[in-house]
């Protein structure tokens, strides 16, 4: 039963989840809560690690996700299950994407899905950087160690755009986070 699921729930996430892994955070943190798979600060560690390790975000998630609940075939099928929507429709967008492109109708609509997808990653990026520095909405609790090192990490990469040509490679601002993530849990 787990891994009908499994496959149904991250089939879900895979077939309605457009612009990437970060606009499929909410529609994944939905199905964990509701399912009880994880509590809510169990994934936003997943969130952070899923980012920060190789791979697409929302495969690192339903891997892990799918690990959790039914050992390594339960990850191999959360797995297929969110990768197969998008394999399907690449090979049909193939067939027909250099007639699609001609149409001036289907050019408006993939230009109108841009807006939406950037306020979902957005509103994720906030809900994210409110539930590490207040918590939870149940129990809010001010964490002046997580205000502090988002203003500083924020710095350093805003800082690093002004002074550097194309600013700090991702990967060094993740070696800067937990650099800095580490250094405040051992010396705080």
């Amino acid at each position: 039963m787990i891994y009908l699921m499994l496959f149904l729930e991250f089939l879900k996430i895979g077939a309605f989840t457009f612009g990437g892994g970060y606009a499929a955070i909410p529609l994944i943190r939905e199905t964990v809560l509701s399912n009880s798979w994880l509590d809510d600060s169990m994934l936003s560690d997943l969130i952070a690690v899923s980012e920060s390790t190789p791979g697409p975000v929302m495969v690192n998630m339903a891997t892990y996700i799918g690990s959790t609940q039914a050992g390594i075939i339960g990850a191999a099928i959360a797995t297929l299950a969110v990768v197969l929507p998008a394999f399907i429709f690449v090979l049909l967008l193939i067939k027909i994407l250099n007639k699609a492109l001609n149409y001036e109708g289907f050019k408006s609509a993939l230009g109108t899905l841009k807006p939406c997808i950037a306020g979902i990653i957005l509103a994720t990026g906030i809900y994210m950087a409110f539930n590490n520095i207040i918590g939870s909405v149940q129990n809010p609790a001010f964490d002046l160690k997580a205000v502090i090192l988002t203003v500083v990490l924020a710095a350093i990469y805003f800082g690093s755009k002004k002074f550097l040509k194309k600013g700090l490679s991702p990967i060094i601002l993740i070696l800067i986070s937990g650099a800095a993530g580490i250094a405040v849990k051992c010396l705080i």
